[in-house]
Formats: C-alpha cells, sequence, structure tokens
C-alpha cells in the first residue's frame, strides 16, 4: 500500500446488472460504516474497459476491492474473473463474488481464481454484512503509517 492511499475512502467496484441486488449491496456497504466511494458497472466489457483504464474509463480509480456478480451481460463473471487474474496490473485486487446463480460447482469453480467470498443471493443481509467486516479489517490491518521521523 502507498503513502497515496493513507485517510482516503475505500475504492469499490461493484459490478452488478441487477438494480435490485445492487441497491441491497450499496445500503449494505452504508451500514457497515466502512468508509468507501463506489463505482457500479452493469457488464462485463465496461468493468474490464473500467480496470484497464480505456477510453472513457482513462482517469478511473484503481478499485481496492471487486464486487462481481457471476452472471452478467456481454462478459460474465468468470470471463471478467479470469482476465482480471491473467493481468499483472489486476490480480492482486480481492474480488468478492455475489450471484444467484444456482451452479453448485460455481463456489469451487471461483476459489480456482483465489477469490475473497462467495456470496449467494438473495444476500443474507448478515452475512454480507459479516463479510464486509472481514474485508474492512483486511483493509485497516494493510495501512501503512508514515514514520514519526
Amino acid at each position: 500500500m502507498t503513502r497515496h492511499m493513507l485517510g482516503r475512502p475505500m475504492e469499490i467496484l461493484l459490478i452488478e446488472d441487477g438494480l435490485l441486488d445492487a441497491r441491497l449491496t450499496i445500503a449494505a456497504l452504508k451500514k457497515s460504516g466502512l468508509h468507501h466511494r463506489l463505482t457500479l458497472l452493469r457488464d462485463g466489457e465496461e468493468a474490464l474497459a473500467f480496470l484497464r483504464r480505456v477510453a472513457t474509463f482513462a482517469r478511473a480509480p484503481r478499485p481496492d476491492l471487486i464486487l462481481l456478480d457471476l452472471l452478467l451481460p456481454k462478459k460474465n463473471g468468470f470471463e471478467v474473473l479470469a482476465e482480471i487474474r491473467l493481468d499483472e496490473s489486476l490480480r492482486e485486487i480481492p474480488v468478492v463474488i455475489l450471484t444467484a446463480a444456482d451452479d453448485e460447482g460455481f463456489p469451487a469453480r471461483a476459489e480456482q481464481y483465489a477469490v475473497e467470498h462467495f456470496i449467494k443471493k438473495p444476500v443474507n443481509f448478515d452475512k454480507f454484512l459479516d463479510a464486509v467486516k472481514k474485508l474492512r479489517s483486511y483493509w485497516h490491518r494493510d495501512l501503512i503509517l508514515p514514520s514519526l521521523d
């Protein structure tokens, strides 16, 4: 973590095509007390353009956390996740999967991509808050404080 990150809000990228699910996630984040800024994107292609800072996203902030739905238009969540993990500049960003997909193989498949958490929708509000609190402690643990010299 670099000096420019000290004291700033956590940058969260929410990649979710369902507006109701996005609303619930945003409400849970608000309730968590995590100091953050959130960007909502609604399809996989747009998310990758944002992450790579292409065209209109040239000045996009680098997310500290990605909340990713698997059932996305244009490029699905697994395609997005694979490209994130293959990109040296993006692979270290923690990813939390939030999905309504019923495929029982999805959690194991997501685990192959080293995701932080896999949360099934409809999101259990309390479980989601617990996951956010864990991520919050992860965020605070990695802060590097400047020396007093």
